[in-house]
């Protein structure tokens, strides 16, 4: 597992190839085996396989969401706060659990975050992706994650390199 964390990167250049459906769903597959507080579940899923949807979806953010228009797949994480307060941290490890899944299929992928972000028109991201999805009003878009056949090599993390100094045991 080790192996796969430090070899996972976030991806934002992709080749112009299908992800395969069976790939697609084997990561959304994974996902739901994600924990949850108290076995809530507070998220949905939307997966996302339209180029013109990608394009869209590139507008979310002023800035940092432009990579989504040349993903193959896009995964949009959407939280219901009212089944739970912690509906955040449930999205966001789904979402972990996402990115790790797609790195395990051998896709690139990396996360776009959306809540608490606007539109270069200074409007609301989540409203504008809700919007883009029919996704109802009491939702809230946690972010999306853009994958596909990596585009770009990166490195795998150096141990060596990695802050250890953030480490503390048993207290501070």
């Amino acid at each position: 597992m080790l192996d796969i964390i430090k070899t996972r990167r976030s991806i934002r250049k992709f080749e112009d190839r299908e992800v395969e459906k069976d790939k697609l769903k084997a990561i959304l597959q994974g996902a739901l085996t994600a924990p949850s507080s108290r076995g809530k579940r507070p998220w949905n899923l939307i997966a996302v396989t339209e180029k013109e949807q990608f394009n869209q979806l590139s507008q979310c953010r002023e800035v940092g969401s432009s990579f989504l228009a040349d993903a193959s797949a896009c995964i949009v994480i959407v939280g219901d706060p009212t089944v739970t307060d912690v509906w955040i941290e449930d999205a966001s490890i789904i979402a972990t659990i996402l990115l790790l899944e797609a790195h395990g299929q051998g896709l690139g992928a990396c996360w776009c975050q959306v809540r608490n972000r606007e539109t270069k028109d200074g409007n609301s991201s989540s409203d504008f992706v809700k919007s883009v999805l029919g996704i109802p009003a009491q939702y809230s878009v946690e972010c999306i994650i853009g994958m596909g056949y990596p585009g770009e090599e990166k490195q795998p993390y150096d141990e060596d390199e990695l802050p250890y100094d953030k480490i503390r045991y048993g207290r501070w």
